[in-house]
């Protein structure tokens, strides 16, 4: 395992798998809220011929777990940001959480994602389309008043990002973004059968299309190379 900063936070960035196939580019794993790297690549990833790493978010997992919260998936974004500034470029799948990640990382760094992959996982909807009424709980004391020893996934970190507002036409435009600068035609595979509104605004966008896993994973294997143009074929509906 290795660790990459991000501010004061330590990140975990797991080694899964080695390149079969003599595929340099890596995929990088982003998980779900709540969750963690896997130990072990998932069955699906045998359709991946080249190395496997995946990221423990911020509070999550074995990274830094902060003092008082403040998530938002732009802070998460930058986490992306800095395991890809180990990686190089790289194709990114998401799950839930991590698949609104991998959208904002792909439209904020196309020359580096060379393709992202959007799948089902926890914390997919977010809080909705615009902010909800102010709350703060109290999660940093148990009882009787003794501290909460700190342990991932940090509680802060589950009621912030299940509140994160997410704006279809602020996804739409992380989209855009990647089409334009990633040279790919079609940067991003849908292969989530959930649609929450900003997922359905993407899926509409030009540069969207949708498939399995796997299909995704075959497809942007063959395509690129070290991050070269290409073009991806439309995937069956």
């Amino acid at each position: 395992m290795r660790f990459v900063i991000h501010n004061r936070a330590q990140l975990a960035l797991h080694p899964l798998r080695d390149a079969t196939a003599g595929l340099d580019r890596p995929l990088l794993l982003l998980h779900g809220l709540g969750e963690r790297t896997p130990s072990a690549p998932p069955p699906w990833a045998e359709a991946w011929p080249g190395p496997i790493w995946g990221l423990d978010f911020t509070g999550h997992g074995a990274s830094t777990i902060p003092t008082g919260g403040g998530y938002t998936a732009e802070m998460l974004m930058a986490d992306a940001d800095a395991a890809l500034a180990e990686l190089g470029p790289s194709t990114v799948l998401g799950r839930g959480l991590g698949a609104y990640v991998a959208l904002l990382i792909a439209g904020g760094r196309p020359e580096l994602v060379r393709g992202a992959i959007l799948a089902d996982g926890p914390g997919l909807a977010g809080g909705g389309v615009r902010p909800g009424t102010a709350y703060v709980p109290r999660l940093s004391r148990l009882g009787s008043g003794a501290e909460v020893k700190p342990s991932a996934p940090d509680p802060w970190a589950l009621f912030e990002l299940s509140r994160d507002v997410r704006p279809p036409d602020y996804a739409s435009e992380y989209v855009r973004q990647a089409v334009q600068w990633s040279g790919l035609e079609r940067p991003f595979v849908v292969a989530a059968v959930t649609r929450p509104e900003w997922l359905a605004a993407v899926v509409a966008e030009p540069g969207v299309v949708e498939g399995s896993i796997v299909e995704a994973l075959r497809w942007f294997a063959g395509s690129g190379g070290e991050g070269r143009p290409a073009s991806l074929p439309t995937p069956p509906r």
